[in-house]
């Protein structure tokens, strides 16, 4: 199966929010890639979006994730928002440690971990984004990558979750194209072959998001689990077309 996911940051409103998930949803109904189980979609809203999203997606095909967690379940953290919620809510995903909230928020690979903890305590799947700052060559963008990967999975250990990877390149989100998909075939190689020779990790899917766009997962083959979409998914056509190639979908 492979995965399709959408983060909306935190670029819509509540009604276009609303409408979006709409149009997602009869999507997610009629689309034979969704209907015959080869595509898993989650869609990650801003977090006051949730609730309504939850429902317009309930009895679909489409899961909710949300684009943050706290690394605590309760407790007085104002602001944070709590993993046990998010699974009250019916949340199933939860995105961590983003390059802007990296950036932005100042986390490190250790606030990342025990997210992702925090996350697999309250059976949420962790979508944990991982990514070199700059342009650089695959062998070493891999070399970075598999690090951080390691960081963000120390605190959890060899359990039976799965964990699912975003490799996004910092230099290529918000860019006009993504990273070039002999680079992103690279990295992503090393990362599957990195986390499946570990035997501390828990089982990892590795998705490729940065500017990722329709026409790239074909381009990508298997070495990816599917992608991380953002702004080229803000049109559900776009959305679309993206499931659409699964059906000519082939392994390198």
């Amino acid at each position: 199966m492979t995965l399709v996911g959408v983060s909306l940051k935190m670029y819509f409103g509540f009604r276009e929010t609303l409408d979006w998930c709409a149009a997602v949803a009869d999507l997610a109904a009629t689309h034979p890639a969704v209907t015959a189980g080869a595509a898993q979609l989650f869609v990650i809203p801003t977090a006051p979006a949730i609730p309504a999203a939850i429902e317009v997606f309930r009895g679909s095909r489409v899961q909710v994730g949300a684009q943050d967690v706290s690394t605590h379940d309760v407790g007085a953290f104002t602001g944070d928002v709590s993993p046990r919620l998010l699974a009250e809510l019916g949340c199933t995903y939860a995105e961590i440690g983003h390059a802007e909230r990296r950036q932005v928020h100042g986390e490190t690979d250790e606030v990342a971990a025990a997210k992702v903890a925090a996350a697999l305590r309250n059976n949420l799947t962790p979508v944990l984004c991982i990514g070199e700052t700059v342009p650089m060559p695959a062998r070493a963008a891999a070399a970075t990558c598999v690090r951080q990967l390691s960081a963000g999975l120390a605190a959890v250990g060899a359990r039976g979750e799965r964990v699912v990877v975003a490799y996004e390149p910092v230099w290529a989100i918000g860019a006009a194209q993504p990273a070039p998909p002999d680079h992103i075939r690279a990295v992503c190689d090393v990362l599957r072959e990195a986390a499946a020779a570990d035997p501390s990790l828990p089982p990892v899917d590795v998705i490729y998001g940065g500017s990722a766009r329709p026409g790239l997962l074909a381009e990508l083959g298997s070495s990816v689990d599917g992608l991380f979409l953002g702004r080229f998914a803000h049109d559900p056509a776009a959305l679309r077309a993206v499931l659409d190639e699964l059906e000519i979908r082939s392994p390198r």
